[in-house]
């Protein structure tokens, strides 16, 4: 098994944190380190999961066919570390 990322993931790792950089805003991060749970207030995750759609992540598991990205499960690993490294708020349930 091969834990190393190829290039390409090495690429979309890039481009995640990008986003992440550009989007996370200092109260979306902060809402996000504080959750004492999978829910998180309305307030914050409605504003996060916008952003997010207007990306076409908001659905990081479901296939193009169907409104996702149709990442890998490595591509999807990588952005839930790097959402977790940057203390996104998490997805809708």
């Amino acid at each position: 098994m091969n834990l190393n990322l190829s290039p390409q993931d090495i690429e979309f790792q890039q481009e995640v944190r990008a986003f992440l950089k550009d989007k996370l805003t200092p109260e979306l991060a902060a809402a996000g380190r504080l959750a004492t749970s999978v829910f998180i207030e309305p307030e914050f995750t409605l504003p996060w999961q916008r952003i997010l759609h207007e990306r076409g992540w908001v659905a990081p598991h479901w296939p193009k066919e169907y409104g996702g990205p149709g990442w890998s499960e490595m591509q999807r690993y990588i952005f839930a570390s790097e959402c977790a490294r940057a203390g996104a708020p998490g997805l809708a349930p």
